[in-house]
């Protein structure tokens, strides 16, 4: 291989991305990760539900993960790819272009926010999605669900298992009768009326306005519609993963938020490991068929076979 040849590009060095690296570069693989530095779960001070990394800031995941690539011979570099082509070539914004006999793609997702003034300063912090992430620093405290979906009863229905003390604001999803029965059966509160800003004071989160209203709360859950950053890959006409993270474009992989916007940090890293064997046993069987063909298909069972018919 050349200095700019690999076996696998991995894109994005997230939980997915680094996990997947880590398994083919244990697998000798020469492998690359370029990442763009704008992972997710930036804002956010701490990661849970990780087992043994329960608490750790993410950044510090990312920066244990690359040295331990680092003892592997995985080259992580900091650039985006602009631009991938098939066969692979990719290239840079650094202007530099790799190749690559197989791509992952761990480019996961951003998420895009009701246009709420405060909200997007609250972000990561006092504003998250995903109570089994942040639910139990804010226990027992004042918490809202803002009503952006149908579904979003049922996520204030989850976070009351957090706290006693729930507001449902209706906002752009005002309940049922049914879905008030329900939330009123467990003492969640509803507020009708569209959340016209987010207020802060000193960094924090001190509650919602409605209107005139104000409604104290320290934490705000909600759920957001998530975009994938797949642009890469659309355009060689992906569409799907199998379960293994392997796409319909032969040769491309997919694991993490990219695919699962729902993927916590321990799963995206299960995904992207469970990615990184199928890629190896992938490229195994390239390699065996190359091997055959370069030697012209005249394998030791043929020539066994060659000596017995004579």
């Amino acid at each position: 291989m050349t200095e700019n040849s690999y076996d696998v590009l991995v894109v994005g060095g997230g939980a997915a991305g680094l996990n997947a690296a880590l398994m083919l570069g244990r697998a000798r693989r020469r492998v690359v990760v370029v990442d763009g530095g704008s992972p997710r779960n930036a804002p956010a001070e701490h990661m849970h539900g990780f087992l043994s990394r329960d608490g750790l800031p993410p950044s510090e995941l990312l920066k244990i993960g690359r040295e331990e690539l680092a003892g592997y011979g995985v080259e992580v570099l900091e650039d985006q790819v602009s631009a991938l082509e098939p066969g692979f070539t990719a290239r840079l914004a650094s202007g530099r272009e790799l190749t690559a006999r197989r791509v992952l793609l761990a480019t996961g997702v951003h998420d895009d926010l009701p246009d709420i003034p405060g909200l997007r300063e609250s972000w990561g912090t006092d504003a998250v999605t995903c109570p089994y992430c942040h639910g139990y620093e804010v226990r027992d405290r004042p918490l809202g669900v803002l009503g952006t979906e149908p579904a979003s009863v049922e996520h204030a229905l989850l976070v009351r298992q957090w706290s006693p003390d729930v507001v449902y604001f209706a906002h752009t999803a005002p309940p049922s009768e049914e879905d008030r029965e329900r939330l009123g059966a467990r003492g969640i509160e509803v507020v009708d009326g569209t959340v016209t800003a987010l207020r802060r004071e000193a960094g924090h989160l001190t509650g919602l306005e409605v209107g005139a209203r104000f409604v104290p709360r320290v934490a705000l859950f909600l759920r957001t519609q998530t975009v994938p950053h797949d642009e890469l890959v659309r355009g060689l006409g992906y569409e799907e993963t199998d379960a293994m993270g392997k796409t319909n474009v032969p040769g491309v992989w997919a694991a993490g938020n990219v695919v699962d916007a729902r993927a916590t940090v321990i799963v995206a890293a299960a995904q992207g490991a469970a990615a990184g064997g199928a890629l190896n046993h992938d490229l195994v069987t390239e390699d065996v068929r190359r091997a055959v063909d370069a030697f012209g298909g005249f394998t030791p069972q043929a020539e066994r076979a060659a000596a017995a018919a004579r």
